[in-house]
């Protein structure tokens, strides 16, 4: 029954939420980050083509004799990728294989050039990933060349030993290469493991549809999820969808991301929801700098509570968030309770600049304009906010700021696969959505 109750709960994190309002991104990856994976991917592709070569049977005498081979050095002197347009990405590869034929009474050591030419295509995953798997593979061989200082073989045995070793070759470079897509798609799984954004709140992103693929990019739409209690926070209202225009942000970033309103949306109603907004002031913000703990005000305001869900706006080039905190104002009694005087609605404009550290969308806050203050409910008569405005305004607004950074600065994991970071990003914000260009650096 456990194992069943397991299971049932590694299904539910896998499938994507069905029926749920759910915030869109789109992932386009350029030509820029096929260059990257071309010449970081030497190494690996190296390693695969070092393939065990079979004894040869040398026919040449009057006794048929096993002759070993086998491949010393593996050279890819070049290896692009580039899109096929609604299919995939396509690989050329230039290999030297050096080889040696361990035959009486010299060893005959060789060059054998190489061209593979393989297809792959990339789909959607039944759980939401992205799938690559190889369409057409094929290797293509030139000539051998005997090194010098070999021994010299007869014609007829060098054209025998080629022969033996390009038949052995063609068929074992492609289940090679088939074996590294199949390892790539294991990592490419890791997109759709839950990623931690508070103590008790998740994110988990997963595709909603197969990529559209052109000659100079592969755009994934994405669905974001987040997650309160292993709850999926939804929006009440549904989510529109979200398209990318074709030209934003940087011209040959590798990596262009585009975050739609409804991400924001939801991670703000996630906040709120889980109560990180709230600021218990004399529990939480005892610090030297906390003016609420030196001042009168510090022991009649425990707690500041928003009192409704924040909003983020996304103009171009900016990026404002609007707070609405509900301030208590108390009393204490001889016997040590707290009797509430007045409550005040507080409307903050705040700033929102946004940037990008490893795999993390973080963001700071400062204050627009004025704290604005109204009287919410008073138990004792008429409330002149001109009064109280400076003080509850200059000793609100700090530990408000410091609190909400705070939590910003944690950050919400953005797309990724694992041991891939975001390098030198740039965010663009626009009307609707936010654009990220960036680098990527993939650590092993």
């Amino acid at each position: 029954m456990a194992q069943t109750c397991r299971l049932g709960l590694l299904l539910v994190l896998l499938l994507p939420v069905v029926g749920a309002s759910m915030p869109s991104t789109v992932v386009r990856l350029n030509k820029a980050m096929l260059s990257y994976v071309s010449e970081s991917g030497k190494g690996p592709l190296q390693r695969a083509m070092q393939v065990t070569v079979p004894h040869f049977l040398d026919r040449s005498g009057e006794v048929l004799r096993p002759t070993r081979v086998q491949i010393l050095n593996v050279q890819v002197l070049r290896l692009q990728l580039k899109f096929v347009d609604g299919v995939g990405v396509r690989l050329f590869a230039a290999a030297n294989f050096t080889i040696k034929v361990f035959r009486d009474p010299e060893p005959l050591e060789l060059i054998l050039p190489m061209v593979l030419l393989a297809d792959a295509r990339v789909d959607q995953g039944s759980i939401g990933t992205p799938v690559v798997s190889l369409s057409s593979c094929f290797s293509l061989f030139n000539k051998a060349i005997v090194l010098d200082g070999s021994h010299s073989a007869p014609p007829a045995l060098l054209v025998r030993v080629q022969k033996h070793i390009r038949a052995v070759l063609y068929n074992k470079l492609c289940l090679s290469v088939s074996n590294l897509v199949q390892g790539l798609n294991v990592h490419l799984g890791t997109l759709i493991g839950l990623k931690p954004v508070g103590p008790e709140s998740q994110i988990r992103y997963f595709m909603v549809s197969k990529p559209i693929i052109t000659k100079d990019y592969i755009s994934l739409d994405i669905n974001a999820v987040l997650f309160l209690l292993g709850k999926p926070i939804v929006l009440p209202v549904d989510a529109t969808p979200f398209m990318l225009p074709e030209h934003v942000g940087t011209n040959g970033a590798m990596a262009t991301v585009g975050l739609s309103q409804d991400l924001f949306d939801s991670a703000l109603l996630l906040m709120q929801k889980a109560g990180s907004l709230n600021m218990d002031i004399t529990g939480e913000l005892k610090s030297d700098d906390n003016l609420l703990n030196t001042s009168v005000l510090g022991q009649i305001i425990p707690e500041v509570r928003l009192g409704g869900t924040p909003v983020a706006t996304l103009h171009t080039n900016n990026a404002t968030l609007r707070l609405q905190p509900l301030v208590e104002v108390l009393a204490s009694a001889s016997n040590s309770a707290f009797h509430s005087l007045f409550s005040l609605d507080v409307a903050v404009n705040l700033s929102l600049q946004l940037s990008v550290s490893k795999v993390k969308l973080q963001g700071i806050t400062s204050v627009l304009g004025e704290v604005k203050l109204t009287v919410a409910s008073s138990n004792v008569g008429f409330i002149d906010t001109d009064q109280i405005h400076a003080l509850v305004g200059n000793v609100f607004e700090k530990p408000l700021l410091d609190h909400l950074n705070a939590l910003l600065g944690m950050g919400v994991a953005l797309p990724n696969v694992v041991n891939l970071h975001y390098v030198t990003p740039e965010v663009f914000v626009h009307k609707g959505y936010v654009v990220i260009s960036s680098g990527l650096f993939y650590q092993n």
